[in-house]
């Protein structure tokens, strides 16, 4: 199961965006957990995941998040500002799937 973590100020704004990636995931027959958290409860969250995508708020928030997450091996990289926007699930999902299989 490929596990993805997607992280912006309060969770809110990413959920549209976890739904679309879960239904494209689903429509490749693919197993996956995808959930939406505020920065407020990365610490807690993250060792969970396989990677953690930033929304483009809290972009600067980059550095420090990969601090935390190095020890770990997960990579942390924020989502494409176009993708985001147009809510795209497919290029977003892709790009974790890449992410994950670098970090491997």
């Amino acid at each position: 199961m490929v596990k993805i973590m997607l992280c912006c100020s309060a969770g809110m704004s990413t959920s549209l965006l976890v739904r679309k990636m879960l239904d494209v995931a689903r429509e490749r027959g693919m197993a996956v957990e995808i959930d939406a958290y505020g920065v407020a409860e990365f610490d807690v969250q993250f060792p969970r995941y396989q990677v953690v995508l930033l929304g483009p708020q809290v972009k600067y928030m980059l550095s420090t998040l990969a601090e935390k997450t190095a020890p770990h091996g997960i990579p942390v990289q924020p989502i494409d500002m176009m993708d985001y926007g147009m809510q795209r699930g497919d290029k977003v999902l892709d790009y974790a799937l890449s992410l994950i299989a670098a970090a491997h």
